[in-house]
């Protein structure tokens, strides 16, 4: 038989461990699972994190190289005009000098001024005031010469190379009408001198230009841009005499715009300014053009929305042409909706029954001329496969219609007296003897047909209401003045409105250059 175990041996041995409830089994995994679940979001936390800081790390980069590339441009720039700096100062001043012994020249031996009877004689016309910088005879010549405009702008730029000084002819030359009208008499014929000053300035663009740099860099005297830019501060001083920002000319905006732009005298703190005029102008050819040298290109597509809110969806096109902005702002619906407009238009001039007459002649140019400019507007930009033309030159052709019919000449009367072809009654031999003595020439209404009354017309016709502004005139309203109504039955013979010769609004104001 084994040997019992000892007593104490007994009490040394350790009881078996106990297993783990449930519950705290359960919370250990979920414990676990906690810190799983947070080490795996702090994970993708810094992950992200590390990509973001990896991403602006690239972009800084990118910023710098670019940067980089761009200062090392800017200097190459800067070290260009240094290096040309003496260059065309030397040429300038060659060309100075040269001018100066000519206009002496010509003073000492009084040259005789030249015959203008074709482009050669204009332009040695206009080089003998340049040489001798009469400014004063230079500015009258041209404004005498408004149907030579072509010629004239093809001209004036040689003549002011012939100039000791250019841009101070220049200023002298239009100082009679910028930035204040001096002159005493003034008429409606030479009343409006804007297209003179927007060609001086406009030519003298390329005379400044540098002979190394181009255009990058203009020849102006710190003393002439001072001035220059004392010109339009005066200008600007003067617009509330000029009616205010709505009110001002257009010619005045052109050439006010014109001459920031030519002597570079644009100030940021004026870009509102500036977008206001260009808008209030819009329809002048040159204003997009224009809008963008003023710096104006970032408001673009604000100036678009705005023409568009106005009813001028043509000009908001030329505008979105000049910019690169016909993907957002799609033409084709521009002007149909411009179209649309002149429509209702046209109808609300026709709602004037007491002028029936004129109202139907001033409608029917307010859709011709707005049929005009969008078919010019088609042909421009060659719309034609997404608007074809067809259909407008149909309805134009339908609203010129009755204009022709009413320009055909009128049947000469015979010389016997023959019985009027309708059958009225023979008129007596001696009926223009007799002082009570009518026949008329239309048929007796039969006794059982009434004529209907006739209104009696007053004294004078009222002068007729303006129609809702529409921008396919681009013309001024058609004013006439009130005149004695002739007798019920009378043909009327309007004559041509607002002093055009064809009685016809052009589709466009024509603007000063195309």
């Amino acid at each position: 038989m084994g040997s019992l175990a000892d007593p104490g041996e007994l009490d040394s041995v350790e009881p078996p461990p106990q297993q783990p409830s449930f519950d705290e089994f359960q919370r250990q995994t979920s414990l676990m699972t906690s810190c799983t679940l947070l080490w795996k979001e702090l994970s993708d936390h810094f992950t992200s994190l590390e990509q973001d800081i990896l991403k602006k790390s690239e972009a800084l980069k990118a910023k710098i190289q670019t940067l980089d590339s761009e200062t090392k441009a800017s200097l190459e720039v800067l070290e260009q005009r240094e290096t040309s700096m003496n260059v065309s100062l030397s040429i300038a001043l060659q060309k100075v000098v040269e001018n100066k012994k000519a206009a002496i020249l010509a003073l000492d031996e009084g040259v005789e001024q030249p015959e203008v009877d074709d482009s050669t004689g204009l332009l040695l016309k206009l080089k003998s005031f340049c040489v001798k910088m009469d400014s004063r005879s230079f500015w009258n010549f041209l404004t005498a010469k408004k149907k030579d405009l072509d010629s004239l702008r093809l001209e004036i730029p040689k003549a002011l190379g012939e100039c000791v000084d250019p841009p101070r002819f220049v200023l002298e030359s239009i100082s009679e009408v910028f930035p204040e009208d001096k002159r005493e008499e003034r008429n409606e014929r030479n009343n409006d001198l804007g297209w003179a000053c927007v060609l001086m300035l406009e030519s003298l663009i390329p005379v400044m230009m540098d002979p190394v740099l181009g255009n990058e860099r203009k020849l102006v005297t710190p003393s002439v841009k001072d001035k220059a830019n004392e010109i339009a501060e005066i200008w600007k001083r003067s617009l509330d005499e000029r009616g205010g920002i709505e009110n001002v000319k257009t010619p005045d905006v052109h050439t006010f715009l014109q001459h920031l732009v030519t002597f570079g005298v644009v100030k940021d703190e004026d870009f509102d300014l500036y977008r206001k005029l260009v808008v209030g102008s819009a329809w002048r050819k040159q204003m997009p053009k224009l809008a963008i040298s003023l710096g104006l290109g970032d408001k673009m597509p604000e100036m678009i929305e705005e023409l568009i809110s106005r009813g001028q969806q043509v000009d908001a096109v030329h505008f979105t042409y000049e910019v690169g902005l016909a993907d957002k702002f799609p033409p084709v619906p521009l002007l149909k909706a411009f179209l649309k407009d002149a429509k209702k238009a046209a109808a609300a001039i026709l709602e004037d029954p007491n002028n029936f007459g004129r109202a139907v002649h001033f409608a029917s140019k307010k859709e011709q001329s707005a049929i005009r400019s969008v078919l010019k507007c088609i042909e421009e930009y060659k719309l034609e496969a997404e608007f074809p033309p067809e259909n407008l030159k149909k309805q134009l052709e339908q609203l010129e219609k009755p204009k022709n019919e009413k320009k055909r000449p009128a049947a000469l009367p015979a010389n016997k007296r023959t019985r009027a072809n309708n059958g009225g009654p023979m008129p007596p031999a001696k009926a223009g003897r007799s002082t009570n003595a009518y026949v008329s020439s239309f048929p007796v209404a039969p006794a059982f047909v009434r004529s209907p009354p006739h209104t009696q017309y007053p004294q004078a016709v009222p002068a007729y209401a303006s129609p809702p502004t529409i921008y396919g005139s681009r013309s001024p309203p058609y004013p006439y003045s009130p005149e004695a109504a002739p007798y019920p039955g009378t043909p009327v013979n309007y004559s041509p409105y607002g002093g055009y010769c064809n009685g016809m609004a052009p589709a466009y104001q024509q603007a000063y250059y195309r």
